[in-house]
């Protein structure tokens, strides 16, 4: 069994989300082992970008702290380097398709499986193209996680159906970011889902209340947080590591309470 499938093999998953280099390389490392300890099942490790499309103001915010303090695709490599030393938590890239292109495919994805990386996450990467990319990240062990959108609804069984390591569902339209209520008809996407893959289904874009968590979590497998957790992390610096610690162990276990 893969790491990304042992994530969902104990029950419901909890997914957090960090910008690497935010605050430091060191304090990514930190945050992402202290997450793990809290209950985190997979850490969603974002790439940073100069033009992150899919971004609300908060991540947007974190790229450019992690571009000001130097931090670079080799730098994300190290990160998972380091997390490899101590930890086998599964790891997926969150990155767009211009930093990999220019790292080279086939550079690219033999590093990560040299790191650990499991999967990786590119919002811009249309489905129609995501064959170009998965022909050489699969050789390297890393599974090209699809995206599907409240939009795509007569495509979902396609995504779906073609689907590898986990689906990331996405809650609503928009850039990511925290929203007061989720309005889209979560339960008709992913019993499509259900009807064409046995991949599991992760939920994300906009939670991060613990009700939210549980609401959606009793209807998808897992749940994936980023805003909450990166803003945590803009407002605590180098000394998030207990906040962000705090959230991970709360949200966790509205993630089990809806198990039962």
């Amino acid at each position: 069994m893969n790491r990304i499938a042992k994530a969902f093999a104990g029950g419901k998953a909890f997914i957090p989300f960090v910008t690497a280099g935010d605050p430091s390389a060191d304090k990514t490392v930190e945050y992402i082992l202290e997450m793990e300890k809290a209950g985190a099942d997979l850490i969603e490790l974002g790439i940073p970008f100069s033009d992150p499309t899919a971004e609300g103001p908060v991540i947007q915010a974190a790229n450019l702290r992690a571009l000001r303090g130097g931090m670079t695709t080799d730098g994300a490599f190290g990160i998972v380097e380091k997390v490899r030393q101590s930890s086998q938590i599964p790891l997926v890239f969150l990155t767009y398709l211009n930093p990999v292109f220019h790292y080279g495919y086939e550079a690219f994805f033999a590093r990560c499986e040299a790191a650990g990386v499991d999967g990786i996450i590119i919002p811009d990467l249309p489905y129609e193209e995501k064959d170009e990319v998965a022909r050489v990240a699969e050789p390297h062990g890393v599974h090209v996680i699809s995206l599907v959108a409240p939009t795509s609804e007569q495509r979902i069984q396609a995504i779906a159906g073609a689907a590898g390591g986990f689906l990331y569902v996405v809650s609503s339209m928009g850039v990511t970011g925290v929203r007061s209520e989720i309005k889209t008809d979560l339960a008709s996407i992913l019993a499509a889902v259900k009807q064409a893959t046995h991949v599991p289904a992760a939920v994300g874009f906009g939670i991060n209340t613990p009700e939210q968590a549980e609401a959606i979590a009793r209807i998808a497998d897992g749940v994936i947080v980023g805003s909450a957790i990166v803003k945590l992390i803009e407002a605590h610096g180098d000394h998030a590591a207990q906040p962000v610690a705090d959230y991970v162990r709360t949200m966790k276990a509205a993630v089990r309470r809806a198990e039962t």
